[in-house]
């Protein structure tokens, strides 16, 4: 059992910059596929970015704003969101791939709104 704890989000002008981050227990994310996922309100929950062993992927409305990043030490990982839009508003969800495994975690919101 991995367990995933999200921190960081808060309520943040437009053109603001937030860092969520991910601490992973129970499991390496070094070797793991970690994503971060979004649901806005009322929405369905989709992929904002995605890092493995050697890439990163990202939804075409984050590309240029956003970077994810891993720090095996402290096996956590990180979404640097820059420039945010009202659009960026949402529960942001950490999310852990290895083999057949599959965990989330419980979510932080992020609201942009001034």
């Amino acid at each position: 059992q991995v367990h995933l704890v999200e921190s960081g989000g808060d309520l943040v002008q437009p053109g603001g910059s937030l860092r969520l981050s991910c601490a992973a227990a129970g499991g390496a994310v070094s070797i793991a596929t970690m994503s971060w996922y979004r649901q806005p309100p009322g929405k369905q929950r989709d992929l904002v970015a995605r890092i493995t062993s050697d890439s990163t992927d990202y939804v075409d409305s984050v590309k240029g704003r956003f970077t994810i990043s891993r720090d095996n030490a402290e096996n956590t990982v990180y979404l640097q969101m820059n420039m945010l839009k009202p659009e960026d508003t949402a529960v942001y969800y950490c999310n852990y791939v290895y083999g057949q495994y599959h965990f989330w975690g419980q979510g932080t919101r992020v609201t942009v709104s001034s």
